[in-house]
Order: C-alpha cells, then structure tokens, then sequence
C-alpha cells in the first residue's frame, strides 16, 4: 500500500483521486503507526511551511518520517513536502525543516512581467533521468503553485528545473526519496505518468 500522510495540511481530494484513477493501493494515513502497512509514501502539502513542521510534530510524524528516509525507503514529496525536506526556508524564519537534504528554501526574486506566486502551467526539464521520469519528454508541462523554491546545497540531487523569474530545482531524487514542487496530480497525463513510475519503481 502507498500510504498518503494526512498531517492536516495536505492536498489530500486530489492525490487520493488521482491514485485510484490509475488504480493504485493508495490509503491515507493519519499518524505514524500506520507506516508499517505501507510500501511507500506520499507526503503532499499545501499552506506556510512553519505551520506545516508544526503540524507534522504536533502528529508525531517528525521522527519517523526521518527513520523512513534514513532507512531509504520510497517516499514522494509534493509542493510543500518537497520543501519540508531541507533545512530551513525564509517563509519561517528559525524554524527548522526535517534537513534531510542540505539547503535552504528562498522567495521567488520579483521580476518585471511575473506574477508571484507562480501559479499555472510551466515546462519541467529533466536532468537527471531514471525511473521516476520513465515514459515521459525530456522537456513537459506541469501544473505549479508556489512562492518559495528549493536551493539545494548539494546539486547532485537535482533531478529536474523549471524557469519562472529564475532557473530552480523543480524535482530532487537521493537513493529512492523523490520530491517534486509542482503538483503531478494536476498535471493531466504526465503527472499520471510520473505517479504511476513511481509506484512502478516501489512495488
């Protein structure tokens, strides 16, 4: 089962639609005991990133996401679950991300004939291929709502970039941890591709 945390902060409707659309074994779980029913995670989030560290606490899930990870098993970040990742973010000041992956998470720059936050369509570039991108141009579109963007420390982890008032890291892969900013289930079909390989990649 691909467990869906449920840290009351998530875009929980359309993930869960989008899974049972491709007809995956996908279930939300709302504390962290139920990780042992799953083979894999989801962890989404929408709203201000100190409310969301807050909240993931709050339910526990802190520790045991990190044992997850540190253990290298497969879990998927999306929009703000991607950015829980690091270490802190400008949004909230002093407070401290899971830093699983060295870096901070910075404003958008202002830019003449930009509006932020960035929100619509935009073309994700791959640049490090492999299972997660399977079936899928090097080059495609896919659906962003944000403000903040990851800057890694580390550019190895950098597995695709997009350009919206500057080039950033959209997606980040280290052994089978994968996270994304933009929203694969929003995405029409290859958001649906990219769900799928990476229940693919962890059956």
């Amino acid at each position: 089962m691909i467990g869906i945390i449920d840290y009351g902060m998530g875009n929980l409707g359309s993930v869960v639609n989008a899974c049972r659309f491709l007809e995956l074994p996908a279930e939300i779980v709302a504390a962290p005991d139920g990780f042992s029913q799953c083979r894999a995670l989801i962890l989404p989030g929408v709203g201000a990133f100190g409310d969301c560290v807050r909240n993931l606490d709050t339910r526990g899930f802190t520790e045991p996401l990190r044992a997850w990870i540190e253990a290298d098993r497969p879990l998927l970040g999306i929009c703000l679950g991607l950015q829980l990742l690091f270490e802190n973010s400008e949004e909230s000041p002093g407070v401290p991300g899971l830093g699983i992956l060295r870096g901070t998470v910075r404003r958008l720059p202002a830019r003449p004939g930009y509006k932020i936050p960035h929100m619509g369509w935009n073309e994700v570039e791959i640049r490090r291929p492999g299972p997660l991108f399977a079936d899928l141009p090097s080059r495609f579109h896919a659906y962003f709502v944000h403000t903040f963007f990851v800057d890694p420390a580390d550019p190895a982890c950098v597995a695709a970039e997009t350009d919206y008032t500057r080039r950033y890291a959209c997606a980040v892969q280290r052994g089978r941890l994968a996270a994304v900013q933009f929203h694969p289930e929003k995405s029409h079909q290859a958001g649906l591709t990219l769900l799928r390989n990476f229940a693919r990649a962890n059956s």
